[in-house]
Parts: structure tokens; sequence; C-alpha cells
């Protein structure tokens, strides 16, 4: 591997030249040569740091995030954009009294505001509920009833309305625009092999993850579960994977159906032997809910709960002199069939004392 050599390497190096050239130049930091080989050193130095950082650019993996998105658009694949978050707005005021579309609203505590989707007209109870979306997209904290005030209300409601908000996802990271690069690079279109359904839903804005069941409904079928950033896709999200895959599925897929994976919950129970120098059972369970969900968060639909990691991640708690796992007995396993697709999720965390 060629090492680059340092600005002052660079500057001894055209000294030494000069020296041999002519033995009697004086080379000393008062001297021309001196000042002639520090402006030189400065200038070859600043030439090599740049082929160093061109080099960078020629991998996607090293290179800064402008090059990455063109190594990806060579290959047909664009940073997945920002989504906002959506629900619904409850008014009240005036029977009759009609809500425009783009009304805005804005929130007191942290001044975002949001706008009215569709009409909405004020009810016989007083009462209307529009649907919403956030003005700016990204990620939205989550809202229920939470009380808003309408910038400027129309004539017969009430300034006051609450706000019921969910979803929201922010642009893809370079990390995640790499990662599906790299899996594009190590798995090029194959005619619609499983790597491809994944490739395809994982371009959807709002799908995180994705796992693709060739023949789980019978010969011919395919089904593609997908998650968001936060577990379960949303609806508008699944039906916009949903059409990416019926538009670049080939004809001899009898049917594709992307859907959302079943969670469910697996219940653990242990009783342990602590040190009391060290921790209490509540500082344990608090501990080991944390491990436990870490565990947890990368199982796919379809995953193996083992008994003997359960085992190990309470071991491995700090303060454990010993410890049984009550449940569950034998290693947890997701069903997954024609009518099932189950994903493991942490449910119930109990510990107590042995």
């Amino acid at each position: 591997m060629y090492s680059i050599p340092s600005f002052e390497d660079i500057r001894a190096a055209y000294l030494r030249d000069i020296k041999n050239l002519l033995p009697d130049a004086a080379t000393d930091p008062d001297s021309d040569f001196y000042i002639r080989a520090t402006a030189l050193a400065s200038a070859v130095d600043g030439l090599y740091h740049h082929q160093l950082w061109t080099a960078r650019q020629v991998l996607p993996d090293t290179s800064d995030p402008e090059y990455l998105e063109r190594h990806a658009a060579l290959r047909g694949i664009t940073r997945k954009p920002a989504i906002a978050a959506s629900g619904e707005l409850t008014a009240q005021g005036t029977p009759g009294t009609v809500i425009p579309s783009g009304e805005s609203v804005r929130h007191a505590a942290t001044n975002l505001t949001f706008l009215t989707a569709a009409q909405g007209i004020i009810g016989a109870d007083g009462r209307a509920v529009v649907p919403v979306a956030a003005a700016q997209a990204g990620v939205m904290p989550a809202f229920s009833g939470e009380p808003v005030l309408f910038v400027q209300a129309p004539e017969g409601v009430l300034s006051q309305a609450g706000l019921t908000l969910s979803g929201g996802v922010s642009a893809e990271t370079d990390a995640e625009l790499l990662a599906r690069l790299l899996d594009y690079m190590m798995h090029p279109p194959g005619g619609g092999n499983a790597y491809d359904y994944r490739r395809w839903v994982m371009a959807v804005p709002g799908v995180s993850r994705a796992w693709t069941f060739p023949n789980r409904r019978g010969l011919g079928s395919v089904d593609v579960a997908v998650l968001g950033p936060d577990g379960e896709a949303l609806p508008s999200v699944i039906e916009a994977a949903q059409a990416e895959v019926d538009r670049q599925r080939p004809a001899a897929c009898k049917d594709a159906w992307v859907l959302s994976p079943t969670p469910v919950p697996v219940t653990i129970k242990v009783a342990v032997r602590l040190d009391p120098a060290i921790t209490t059972l509540a500082l344990f369970t608090a501990q080991l809910q944390e491990a436990l969900a870490a565990a947890f968060k990368d199982l796919p639909p379809g995953g193996v709960v083992y008994r003997s990691r359960i085992e190990s991640i309470v071991s491995g708690v700090q303060g454990v002199v010993d410890r049984v796992v009550k449940v569950p007995q034998a290693n947890f396993v997701a069903v997954v069939d024609a009518q099932r697709l189950e994903w493991p999720r942490l449910g119930l965390v109990q510990a107590e004392a042995m």
C-alpha cells in the first residue's frame, strides 16, 4: 500500500535534491531554497490529499454523499424521500360550517404546523373530523387528541382543535442508501428471484426492512413481509409497495402479496439469585428488559427465539449469581405457513428471586 509522504518529508526531499545538485547551496530555514521548498511542498501536499479524496470516491462505501448518490443512480437507485406524518383533526363549531382544505393549525409547544388535507363540514353534533398532514415531511411526535390552534380559524369554527397524528419518516440516510446499493451489487437483478422482490419493496419510501417468502401460499406465489422504521408499515406504504411489486414482477409469477407480519409477543419469565452488593431485583429487571429488547430488535418474521440465548442474556446482566429461565421452556419458533406469518416480539418480562 502506498504511503503518502508528509509535508515535512516532501520539503526534506526537495532540499536533499538541491544539496545533491549544488553541494554548496544554503538550505537553512533562512535561505531562499528553504522558502521555495516550503511553498512547493505545500502545493504538492495539497495534490496528494486531492488524489486521496479522489480515490475515496471510486468506491461507494468510502465516497462522499453526493458521489454515493451518483454510484446509486447508475444502477437506478435513488435516495428515498421523507414522508410527512398524517392523522386527523377534530374541530368544533357551528353545524354546517365548512373547514376548507389547506387550513393551517399549529402546535404551540413544538411550533409545528399541520395542514388539512381535505374539506370538512361541522356535523349536527358540532364536530368534524378532518384528515391532516404535517407541513414538513419527516419524523414527528405521535399525538393523540393533542390541543392545537388554527392559525386563522374559519368563521364558525373554534380556534382550538384536537390532533391525532402518527407516521412520518425521515429521508433515507447515507448508511441506508449504501446498504441498498451494496445489496444490489451483491445480488444483481435475477429476473424475479427472491432478492429482486426484496429490492423492489426496499425502494419504496417508508419501508425499512423486508423479507421474501416464495411459495408460502402455494407454488408460484411470492409473499413479501415489510416493516417501517418503528415496526409495522403504514397501510399507504404497503399499498405503494404492492404497486411496485405488481409493476416489476415477471408474468410467470402466479400471485405476489406485500403484507405486514403478525407480531407475536413472547413472554419471558426468569428466577434469579442476585448479589445484593451489586444490584437489586428492580434494577436487574430494567437491565434485562433493555438487553432483551436489543436481542429481539433484529429478529425476522419466522425467526426463532432460542432459550439458550435468553439464558445467556440473563447471565450477562451484572450481579447475576444464578438463574433459571421458566418461560419459555423451549425455543419459540414463529409460524410461517399459508395462513400465518408470525413475527416474534418481546412481550411481558418478569423476574423473581430464587
